[in-house]
């Protein structure tokens, strides 16, 4: 660990996102006390002039590039554009002004979907762009591998501590629980729960259940985010994840028990199954001393707790 000053100025970028507040969360946690953030309506970091600007007033130490548009499968695959320019934007955006600004360093967020869909597994970060990507997230991949890429070249060419790490699927408090544009996971707590008030109805999934997934509490996340503000890490790119994953039939009758749904799960087969396993190799971080701490079950009725603490909430958030 280096001489971590509790005081210096950190900017979280997405703080008003399930990752960057669960990042907020673990940052005031341990004691930090400057930490920054910036709504997207006081400032748009897909505008260059903005960020850059912003970021030569406030002079933060330290970047964390949280901010992100995201999304499931149909929101992937419906709003390709979208996906690919704007997360380009706002990446490069924060990069260059961190590397223009001399900013001591940047912590680059992405996802294990920068991986091709066939890779071995687990995946190490060494499959990086050894194959073809899943084609109904490609958009999202391509913007977040051209993040690691420019990492890895300041950190090569300029020796600048600028990390990519790249978590699994993320679930949590705070999450999307839209179902046009969430995540598999909460968008089965959501089906699941409002299916059982709805007097056990069914449930229709999508695809076969037969793909398997890896999930990771968005707060073990904020974790290895804190390690990574503590340590400087030897190389560019670490993926952060359990290491252990679990069929997506297995998901949705873990949250079936959760919720308390009695009906039956119906699998539309018809609709895609996206990549057919994504487990990561964690075992690089893990070596370096940090390691995922929520059990999957315990982590997913925290957040089963939260969403129903929280639906009338959520209701007014998509009505508007």
């Amino acid at each position: 660990m280096n001489n971590v000053k509790k005081n210096q100025k950190i900017y979280i970028a997405g703080h008003n996102g399930m990752v960057g507040k669960a990042i907020w969360r673990a940052l005031e946690k341990e004691e930090y006390t400057n930490l920054l953030g910036r709504s997207s309506n006081a400032l748009d970091l897909r505008k260059q002039e903005d960020v850059h600007m912003f970021l030569s007033e406030e002079k933060p130490e330290i970047i964390i590039d949280a901010a992100a548009v995201v999304g499931g499968i149909v929101a992937n695959n419906d709003y390709p554009y979208q996906f690919l320019m704007d997360n380009m934007l706002i990446q490069n955006n924060l990069i260059k002004a961190a590397f223009d600004l001399n900013v001591k360093k940047f912590i680059f967020l992405g996802s294990s979907c920068i991986y091709p869909k066939l890779a071995p597994q687990p995946i190490g970060e060494d499959s990086l762009l050894s194959g073809k990507l899943e084609p109904t997230n490609e958009s999202y991949a391509v913007a977040k591998i051209s993040g690691v890429k420019l990492c890895e070249a300041i950190r090569k060419q300029f020796n600048r501590d600028f990390v990519s790490l790249m978590p699994t699927n993320l679930f949590g408090s705070f999450d999307n629980f839209d179902l046009k544009t969430s995540h598999v996971l909460p968008a089965m707590l959501r089906k699941f729960h409002e299916a059982k008030t709805n007097n056990h109805d069914d449930v229709v999934l999508w695809g076969t259940g037969t793909p398997m997934r890896e999930f990771l509490h968005v707060d073990d996340l904020a974790k290895a985010v804190v390690f990574t503000v503590e340590n400087e890490l030897p190389e560019s790119l670490y993926n952060i994840g359990t290491g252990k994953d679990i069929s997506i039939k297995e998901l949705a009758e873990i949250v079936q028990e959760i919720t308390g749904h009695e009906g039956q799960i119906v699998w539309d087969t018809s609709k895609p199954d996206g990549t057919p396993r994504k487990l990561l190799n964690v075992s690089k971080i893990n070596n370096l001393g940090w390691k995922a701490k929520i059990d999957l079950r315990d982590g997913i009725s925290k957040t089963y707790k939260w969403y129903c603490e929280n639906i009338e909430r959520l209701r007014k958030v998509s009505i508007k």
